[in-house]
């Protein structure tokens, strides 16, 4: 990308955002409300993680699309409640055309509760355990990397912890997501006016 494509556009209301946002209405509504912003809670911090593991190979907006049938069949991302499924769970959940009929993925997030509940701290803490002494404001597109040592590590120790479909690019996401790193451009109106 060159010029403005690079930087954030314009979009419908005159508001400038992250070039990414004005892809649908669902990204444009993800990116000006929750994209970014702080979470503390390790349920809603674990269906970061289990979103962003979904994400792997495919786009966003289709895991956005997918979270409302997502959120109904892993009890709202609740670890404990997902901790008890079995296979014929893993067996039922690939039967749901409404879902991402991912054996691994499906697994990844049973596993991945099951870890979670395991974790000294909370999920929460871990993940922001991570977060970077100090984080540049992107300007343009090519300033957000899909990853850094911090994603690097976090995934290193999501790992260690017995965590599944966690890589550095995917904890990275996970980290933007949650708002333990601001990548909202430069000109983005959710850097220069972020509670509106």
């Amino acid at each position: 990308m060159t010029g403005d494509e690079a930087t954030a556009r314009q979009g419908p209301d005159g508001l400038r955002r992250c070039h990414w946002a004005l892809g649908g209405e669902d990204l444009l509504y993800y990116h000006d409300t929750e994209w970014g912003v702080a979470i503390t809670g390790d349920d809603a911090m674990f269906e970061r993680v289990c979103l962003e593991g979904f994400q792997a190979g495919l786009s966003w907006l289709t895991v956005l699309r997918k979270r409302p049938a997502l959120r109904e069949v892993f009890a709202g991302f609740d670890p404990a409640a997902i901790a008890r499924y079995g296979e014929a769970d893993v067996e039922r959940l690939l039967g749901d055309a409404r879902l991402i009929r991912s054996r691994p993925k499906i697994q990844a997030v049973i596993n991945n509760a099951r870890a979670a509940l395991e974790l000294p701290g909370g999920l929460a803490a871990l993940v922001w355990d991570h977060a970077p002494a100090d984080h540049r404001v992107p300007e343009k597109v090519d300033d957000v990397p899909p990853s850094t040592p911090e994603s690097a590590a976090l995934a290193k120790a999501l790992k260690r912890h017995g965590f599944k479909f966690v890589g550095p690019t995917t904890a990275y996401a996970t980290m933007q997501a949650a708002g333990v790193v601001d990548d909202h451009l430069g000109d983005c109106f959710r850097r220069t006016r972020p509670h509106e």
